[in-house]
Parts: C-alpha cells; structure tokens; sequence
C-alpha cells in the first residue's frame, strides 16, 4: 500500500490561504468533496473536528494526521496541504503545524487506515523529507518528493 496510490497530483495544496485548524480542515475537505461529491464537505469537516476533539491529530515536528471514517467514501481518500506560516493545531509538541495530510477512509477500512496513518507517520519522522516538503518550490516538486519517499520504504 503506497500513498501516492491514494494521494493525486492535483492534490497537493502547496501554500494553505487558511491560519486556523478549522479553517485548515475546512480547505482540505473541500478537496476530498472535488474527487467524490457525496461526501460532502461540511459533513467530512464535522467527521474531522469530533476526531479533533478526541484528541489532536498534530503529531508534531510541524505534522498534522488529520483523518476520519466516512460511511460513502469509496475507497481511501489523500489531501496533503502545507502552510510555510503554521497552523496552532494543538500540537503534541505545541508548535504549529506547516505539514498535513488528510487521510478520509470508508467506515470498513479499519486496517487499511492504520497501515496508511503509520506509513504516513514513518516518511514524516525524517527531518530531512520534512525540510525538502517544506523548501519545495511548487506542488509537483512537492508530490515528486512525496513519491520518492513513499517507493523508499
């Protein structure tokens, strides 16, 4: 399982408009609406901000794991987003998040969302794909660098 078989080029959001973590997840969710429009996005922002209150998705180093299970999604869903100002997303270390990526996985998919969530985790624990994610001069160069982690592992 790769995540550039679930994450498309499109959707890559190089620089974030928004500064708040609702906000975030509100820009974020409307690109999972783009590639499937019954998930709507209001209701995808609702899944997200009751997994939120569960406890933050920022896992810190400047990464955030937003995720959550949505009953019509047909298959795994990517969004990676990046903010070079930082997001406040509660943050296990408490310092912004500039990385996120958005994992939305069928209600049944328990397996397949924990193997993604980790493999996610496990490419972002390397400062060094973090630095290159963050120094990227555009999406493509952004999903480029995403690619060549994901084939490394």
């Amino acid at each position: 399982m790769t995540i550039t078989r679930f994450l498309l080029p499109e959707d890559i959001v190089a620089d974030l408009m928004s500064r708040k973590k609702e906000e975030v997840l509100a820009e974020l969710a409307a690109r999972i609406e783009l590639r499937q429009p019954e998930i709507g996005r209001a209701e995808l922002l609702k899944i997200l901000l009751e997994r939120e209150r569960l406890g933050s998705t920022g896992i810190g180093d400047g990464v955030a794991i937003p995720h959550g299970k949505v009953k019509n999604a047909k298959e795994l869903m990517l969004v990676f987003g990046r903010s070079l100002a930082g997001v406040d997303f509660n943050s296990l270390d408490g310092r912004p998040a500039q990385l996120f990526f958005l994992l939305v996985a069928p209600d049944q998919a328990v397996g397949e969302h924990l193997k993604m969530l980790a493999r996610i985790s496990r490419i972002l624990k390397d400062s060094t794909t973090r630095k290159r994610l963050l120094d990227a001069p555009d999406a493509a160069t952004v999903y480029n660098v995403i690619k060549e982690q994901d084939s490394s592992y």
